[in-house]
């Protein structure tokens, strides 16, 4: 009988994605030892993360909230869902555009003031809305910094709503250059951008070289009365230099999805409540994608979009399979081999692929591999976790 895989659920996911996982998987909130951990914004960091999970699925893009780092040592793929939330963070970052070049936000708070049982309430809005009057976005020039999905997605929106569109992206992958309208203008630098935009929207990362990317040197840059927008993440944006910045005019309004004690009495900031994923569609998309590679990894070995792992997917051409997570350090490969040839085991088929510290192999062999062999690989310094993986049937 085919063993089955026990899932931790820690924040509702979507019912849909769950069931993509199949017969031999049960989920549940409370897992004494779970294989995998499936999760939206549930904080890792101060779990103790039971020895038996093999992997965990963000459903989303950022993993923040997932102590990625000590999984890489103990060899647990960090698997999240990039793009699977880009239509929902496109139309945000639209809609934020909008509240700020219309003054929604102060103009909905005014007419809300109003008693409705006044006689004079008609005369008063007619007074009152010159104080609210804003200027249309077709024309004016927006700056994209960080051009995956999310960030094509939105040129592609702004260039059909006349707007003027300037990206930058030193890392850009081959598909998102693909993915890129034509009439986007290729900056060369951050800084090319924020010089020649009325409105800048971030979407990159958290990481060390991106931790306060804008900062009160950077946005001195920016043209005057710009629009800033971040719906990335809280820590590339400097909230006080920002704040600096909103005080003295320099910008006339930050959007931001990142509520916090600093940002959110300032009249001129417009916060809302991490709303980027927060549609039905995004949800289930980013909970079908993360449960489809938790259950290709742990059923096959096969990894795509992880965070901290390579990308292997390799077709199975034996029933006999065996996964190998190792540090990234030389003669890795011709020790597992020579293990298997020991055991005189055949190697139908192999795939090795490395990020960074960590590498990865796959290997369908020609016949059963005994338990002895998969713990002589598992001695080997510098291998962080073997699994063995026969088809059934």
């Amino acid at each position: 009988m085919a063993d089955q895989f026990q899932v931790q659920i820690l924040n509702n996911v979507s019912q849909n994605g769950l069931k993509r996982l199949g017969d031999r998987f049960t989920c549940a909130k409370e897992v004494a030892k779970p294989d995998a951990v499936l999760l939206r914004s549930a904080d890792m960091h101060s779990m103790d993360i039971p020895s038996s999970v093999l992997a965990i699925g963000r459903a989303g893009s950022g993993t923040n909230n997932i102590p990625v780092k000590a999984m890489s040592e103990r060899g647990v793929p960090v698997f999240n869902a990039p793009g699977a939330n880009a239509n929902a963070v496109k139309e945000l970052v639209l809609a934020g555009m909008l509240l700020a070049a219309r003054n929604i936000g102060g103009a909905i708070k005014f007419v809300s003031a109003l008693d409705p049982a006044d006689a004079e309430m008609e005369k008063k809005v007619e007074g009152g809305k010159k104080t609210y009057a804003g200027y249309e976005i077709a024309g004016h020039t927006l700056g994209i910094v960080g051009l995956g999905k999310i960030g094509c997605l939105v040129a592609d929106a702004a260039i059909k709503l006349g707007m003027h569109v300037v990206g930058y992206d030193p890392e850009i992958t081959v598909d998102a250059a693909w993915s890129l309208p034509s009439q986007v203008k290729r900056a060369n630098s951050l800084a090319e951008v924020l010089k020649s935009c009325n409105f800048v929207t971030l979407h990159v990362p958290l990481v060390d070289a991106t931790r306060n990317m804008i900062n009160a040197e950077s946005i001195e840059q920016m043209k005057h009365g710009a629009v800033l927008l971040n719906f990335a993440r809280n820590g590339v944006v400097d909230e006080v230099a920002v704040l600096a910045a909103l005080d003295a005019k320099k910008l006339s309004a930050y959007v931001c999805d990142f509520p916090s004690a600093k940002v959110n009495t300032h009249p001129h900031v417009i916060a809302l409540p991490h709303l980027g994923a927060s549609t039905r569609e995004a949800e289930e998309n980013c909970a079908i994608m993360v449960a489809d590679q938790v259950r290709d990894y742990l059923l096959d070995g096969n990894i795509v979009n992880s965070v901290n792992f390579p990308t292997v997917v390799m077709p199975r051409e034996s029933a006999y399979r065996i996964a190998v997570a190792n540090a990234n350090v030389p003669n890795m490969v011709g020790q597992i081999s020579t293990a298997m040839a020991d055991a005189k085991l055949n190697i139908h088929n192999m795939m090795n692929k490395s990020k960074k510290d960590i590498a990865y192999t796959l290997l369908d062999v020609d016949s059963k591999v005994p338990k002895k062999v998969i713990d002589q690989i598992a001695k080997i310094e510098g291998v962080l976790a073997v699994r063995y993986l026969p088809q059934e049937g």
